[in-house]
């Protein structure tokens, strides 16, 4: 802080020099992969990750937990007969759940979890608002469908190894086994962002000439601003 005839300046720690190492989220075009599912409605978000293993920033090493309370036994032992301890479902990548699904606390981990897990897209009929926002940057897919269409893919995910469905972002359509598709709706904005592979910092450098214009804009007018330099 510095104090000149009476008026107090604030004085702010420079940001350093755009970092030459950040982790990309990964784009979303198109995924194949074999789809588990998880017939229960209201699965939240202390399920997905329970609250114990919130301690971490980092996004890697949640997978491992994915559905703990589900999937093991007080004694770490695996729950038999959870989808996911299934040989046939061990590798799913896509996910169809049933209603209202991410509800609850808004924890970032949750789709952190999942995508470390290797769950690329979760389909239901809903999701809660927080949860569906924080997948998108992520890059987890999150297709809304009809109460029809997601029948159909349980259905689907059935026939265990078998199960495996494509989901194309681009044309914005899922195809199952036997060739059948199921067109899904997305926002505009958020579909352009995975198939780009953008998070908020994604985002944020595409106008990196902008920011620096404006940096050295404010350092010519404002260079108290930057007296810790």
């Amino acid at each position: 802080m510095i104090t000149t005839r009476g008026h107090t300046h604030l004085s702010f720690q420079p940001i350093p020099d755009h970092p030459t190492e950040i982790e990309l989220m990964q784009s979303f075009t198109i995924h194949s992969g074999v789809v588990a599912t998880l017939d229960r409605a209201n699965v939240d978000t202390d399920q997905i990750i329970p609250k114990q293993f919130l301690k971490t920033i980092k996004r890697s090493g949640l997978g491992r937990h994915l559905f703990d309370e589900m999937r093991f036994n007080r004694d770490g032992s695996e729950v038999e007969d959870f989808v996911l301890n299934k040989p046939a479902y061990r590798k799913a990548s896509i996910l169809v759940a049933g209603d209202n699904f991410g509800c609850g606390s808004s924890r970032e981990h949750a789709p952190w979890a999942l995508l470390d897990f290797g769950i690329k897209c979760v389909i239901s009929t809903s999701f809660a608002d927080i949860f569906y926002n924080n997948c998108f940057k992520n890059g987890i897919l999150p297709i809304k469908v009809s109460k029809e269409q997601l029948d159909t893919l349980m259905d689907d995910a059935e026939r265990g190894a078998n199960a495996t469905l494509s989901v194309d972002l681009e044309n914005q359509v899922i195809q199952g086994p036997d060739g059948g598709e199921i067109k899904f709706e997305i926002d505009e904005f958020k579909r352009h962002c995975l198939l780009n592979g953008l998070d908020d910092v994604g985002l944020t450098m595409q106008v990196n000439d902008k920011i620096d214009n404006f940096e050295d804009q404010q350092k010519a007018g404002q260079p108290w601003l930057y007296a810790a330099e």
